[in-house]
């Protein structure tokens, strides 16, 4: 579903200091400062907002298989699954950056299965899953993001 009327060209950017300043060198250096973060590899995952109805740039971590770009919804082990998970249920269509051009993709929620295999791969990446996990009664969901 093509949403026509949303601003992919001027998202909000993350208002925490840290998240902010990663988006502002990824988006002006092209992904040169800010692909790899502490030695992992980032994306910047653009949704529309569920209740809003604007664009919001989010930095992720992820892991890719063949294409597809695996990210984690954990909040940092909050107890409800942060917006950006929650927009893209609602609306499937995000925009992705993972270097120098952005790109139009489709988002889904992992299922069982995919979670099962993919969740070993993400932690491998970054351990602090693990400790976001312990933290929150819910369980951390994945999305699946593909062109």
């Amino acid at each position: 579903m093509q949403n026509h009327h949303a601003d992919w060209d001027h998202p909000a950017d993350p208002r925490g200091e840290r998240e902010l300043a990663h988006v502002r060198a990824y988006v002006a250096t092209g992904g040169v400062d800010g692909h790899l973060w502490h030695g992992v590899p980032t994306l910047l995952l653009t949704t529309l907002g569920r209740v809003s109805g604007r664009t919001a740039r989010t930095p992720l971590i992820y892991a890719e298989d063949e294409g597809r770009l695996i990210v984690a919804a954990s909040g940092d082990g909050a107890p409800d699954h942060p917006d950006w998970y929650r927009n893209l249920e609602a609306e499937p269509e995000v925009r992705v950056q993972t270097g120098p051009t952005p790109f139009q993709a489709k988002a889904r929620p992992a299922t069982a299965a995919e979670r099962e295999a993919y969740w070993p791969a993400l932690t491998a990446l970054w351990p602090p899953f693990e400790d976001d996990q312990a933290r929150t009664a819910r369980e951390i969901p994945l999305a699946i993001i593909e062109r």
